[in-house]
């Protein structure tokens, strides 16, 4: 399976040593935009697929926050998703669009340039690094910051998401449930096999820590490879400092299972 890129425009870059392009690519027969982050040399790098959060223009892939991975020394690509920043089609929170994250996959892995894929997925992303690398078993890494597992967990707790979940979605857990169980990975974890690392404030109250507890209660009960990392005092954003520092430690963990 490979992934047909139409297109690749350089983007502006705030570093020197860094290539950020533009790429669209095929999908479903929809083109679809991400941004693609490359070290200015001919090394091979393992490839990091960022899998953002939100939806429309909530939590859009920042340039800054794909350079702050690309300079751990990584090719990053970051997928807007279907509908977002020129991209055609509609988002449908980890439903059809999941494939726009595999996909992304494909092209990672098609990179001359690439070895081992490991897969990041923030908030909603989430949900999409985890379908990801059931998809993937050869992804060497997932993992899932602040990220839902859970999709009617979501429902239940953010009722300020309902309206946007039940549009896109197709109604509320009780009209479709099934469709609410198709976007919740918890149900597929037999089938993942890559080591996965959480990491989850405890105070985060725009994907609760229940989220991350019950993928982690989950992945142990299947004798899955998995190591957490709680944080007390943090809510779903975490101080600048501490920031940088987790993601020099995760891409430090990343690196250890690939080897």
């Amino acid at each position: 399976m490979t992934t047909t890129i139409i297109d690749k425009l350089k983007f502006p870059s705030p570093h020197p040593e860094i290539e950020l392009s533009l790429i669209t690519y095929l999908v479903d027969g929809l083109k679809v935009k991400g941004l693609l982050a490359e070290p200015k040399n001919d090394e091979i790098y393992d490839g990091f697929l960022y899998l953002r959060g939100g939806i429309k223009n909530v939590g859009k892939v920042r340039p800054a926050r794909i350079i702050q991975f690309a300079s751990e020394g990584f090719i990053v690509f970051a997928p807007f998703y279907r509908g977002n920043q020129g991209g055609e089609g509609n988002e449908d929170f980890a439903g059809d669009d999941r494939e726009d994250a595999f996909s992304a996959f494909q092209l990672l892995s098609n990179h001359n340039r690439v070895r081992k894929i490991h897969i990041f997925g923030f908030s909603r992303g989430g949900v999409m690094s985890l379908l990801t690398g059931i998809k993937f078993p050869e992804a060497a890494s997932v993992v899932t910051w602040g990220g839902v597992s859970d999709m009617l967990l979501t429902y239940m707790e953010r009722k300020d998401l309902r309206r946007m979940m039940k549009r896109v979605i197709g109604g509320t857990p009780t009209k479709v449930p099934e469709q609410y169980q198709y976007r919740t990975p918890l149900y597929l974890l037999e089938e993942l096999k890559p080591p996965v690392l959480i990491i989850h404030g405890r105070k985060d109250t725009n994907v609760s820590v229940e989220h991350a507890h019950r993928l982690e209660n989950r992945l142990k009960e299947l004798n899955k490879s998995v190591e957490c990392w709680y944080f007390e005092p943090y809510t779903h954003y975490f101080p600048p400092a501490v920031n940088r520092q987790i993601v020099s430690d995760l891409t430090l963990w990343m690196k250890k299972q690939a080897d």
